[in-house]
């Protein structure tokens, strides 16, 4: 219970610090976001130590949300990763002290070319505060860091200052859900908003179809045959009339005593639920789930079953129920 609360006390004590550098926001914050909303190249981000470990985020953040953006190791950087760097390019620097000697050593590279820097800083009045076209304030209490020296709640301010500053900027280029998808196709939120039921359906030969004068026998031959533990029942125009599921079979042999012969339009479930290819994946499994079923037909304009989806098939490509 004595280290419960002492955790509960150090979170609080990081909560406040943002806070803090909330209420210390000025014209410098307007600043940087202008300079990054009409940055024609990319955003690199570099810092030292735990302060640079923040930096990849952020730049991975800026990244993964419509923003170009590279992590450049300063140390790395007098070493040749200097070429990286472009005339179009925006530089962000993270230095809590801002007299990191590694990024003051890198600086006039960046002034030479005219390239703009934004630097967050806990000490404003530093080398790097005083050099930077903006300088926003990250700065924590004295009392904030364990020993005063290890670096805890200043790098939870500059990760929350990036994640800001990135926010804003996605919302000033209107980035949205689809843009969110194109970057990110291999993640399960990428494939939310990505993956079509076109994408998983079972087309042509192996999609079960059986006209509604043929047999159940028949019936169970064709679904047997395509191994989808339904069968798609169309009319005389090529519609879709019913469905005969796995689920159907218990149903139809507690009221038929020798079913085989019957004709399906007799057996079939009528207007069964239907999807449409261009549907998203997501949205096909949240049909199924809240009619309980595991397969549906998929259906053209004409309303003809062109394909069969099964819940499977959606799972097995990475959609997944949200809760």
């Amino acid at each position: 219970m004595k280290n419960r609360n002492k955790i509960k006390e150090l979170l609080k004590k990081e909560a406040h610090a943002v806070e803090a550098i909330a209420e210390k926001l000025d014209e410098n914050i307007d600043r940087a976001l202008e300079l990054i909303l009409n940055c024609k190249g990319k955003v690199v981000v570099t810092g030292m130590g735990k302060t640079g470990i923040i930096g990849r985020k952020i730049s991975a953040t800026f990244a993964s949300t419509g923003t170009p953006s590279i992590f450049l190791h300063p140390a790395e950087a007098i070493h040749g990763d200097l070429g990286m760097v472009d005339s179009t390019d925006l530089v962000m620097m993270i230095s809590n002290s801002g007299q990191t000697s590694e990024l003051i050593e890198i600086f006039p590279y960046f002034k030479g070319k005219n390239i703009p820097v934004i630097c967050l800083s806990g000490n404003l009045n530093s080398t790097l505060g005083k050099m930077s076209d903006a300088v926003i304030d990250i700065g924590v209490p004295k009392g904030f860091e364990p020993l005063g020296l290890v670096p805890m709640s200043s790098t939870t301010t500059a990760l929350a200052m990036g994640n800001a500053i990135a926010t804003i900027v996605l919302q000033e280029k209107k980035f949205c859900h689809d843009d969110f998808a194109v970057l990110h196709p291999g993640g399960i939120i990428g494939k939310r908003l990505l993956l079509a039921v076109s994408d998983v359906m079972h087309q042509g030969e192996e999609n079960p179809i059986i006209s509604d004068d043929a047999t159940f026998k028949e019936a169970i031959l064709e679904m047997t045959s395509k191994g989808l533990g339904c069968v798609s029942i169309i009319n005389e125009h090529g519609k879709l009339a019913g469905i005969i599921t796995d689920g159907d079979l218990r149903r139809i042999f507690q009221h038929f005593e020798n079913p085989f012969h019957e004709k399906v339009h007799l057996l079939m479930t009528k207007d069964p639920k239907v999807i449409k290819p261009e549907t998203l994946g997501i949205e096909a499994l949240e049909v199924m789930e809240t009619y309980s079923i595991t397969m549906i037909p998929v259906v053209d304009e004409d309303h003809k079953p062109i394909a069969m989806l099964h819940m499977h098939d959606l799972i097995r490509a990475g959609i997944v129920p949200e809760n």
